[in-house]
């Protein structure tokens, strides 16, 4: 429900009075995505606005902004899916509501309890980035072994045209 007129700033409701927010056509041009990419993200559940104008205008945070920014590298840079995106984001936000359990907790015990949950959640988000930096590697592999197979054929090819009894070189693949 965003139309073309601005409506005024308004602060979210929760949060600082001194923190900025703001319109989603500044996110978007800020960004270089586009309005219908950060509703779609929304949709999925990778981001929630940090408020609205009473006229329903989405307004963003400075977190927003980074977690935007963070989806966007892991998209593009990296090459997660949104599935994975909003895996590997949701395993950060529990890393942050263990960690501030651990600085609460008292006790040794609990203290442990909550590292072991810790360790299991970043194992899940490095199992992911292992899963996909063998992929990449694999891709890589592969790309290597035409440069080889086409450097081959290359040399072939010059030996024959330089007199040389090269046997004909089969077509490259």
């Amino acid at each position: 429900m965003d139309a073309p007129s601005k409506p005024s700033r308004q602060r979210p409701q929760a949060g600082s009075a001194h923190e900025p927010v703001y319109q989603i056509e500044e996110v978007a041009e800020r960004l270089g995505m586009t309005k219908r990419t950060l509703r779609y993200y929304e949709e999925r559940g990778l981001l929630s606005p940090a408020a609205r104008t009473e006229g329903g205008y989405r307004l963003y945070s400075d977190a927003d902004i980074q977690r935007l920014e963070r989806i966007k590298e892991l998209r593009d840079l990296l090459g997660f899916s949104l599935a994975e995106i909003g895996e590997l984001i949701q395993a950060d936000e529990e890393r942050g509501m263990l960690v501030e359990a651990y600085r609460q907790e008292a006790d040794p015990a609990g203290k442990l309890a909550r590292l072991a949950e810790l360790d299991a959640l970043t194992r899940r988000q490095l199992d992911l980035v292992r899963s996909k930096i063998a992929g990449l590697e694999r891709m890589r592999n592969r790309l290597e072994e035409k440069l080889a197979h086409y450097e081959q054929h290359r040399q072939e090819l010059e030996q024959l045209l330089g007199g040389g009894q090269a046997s004909d070189p089969s077509s490259p693949s």
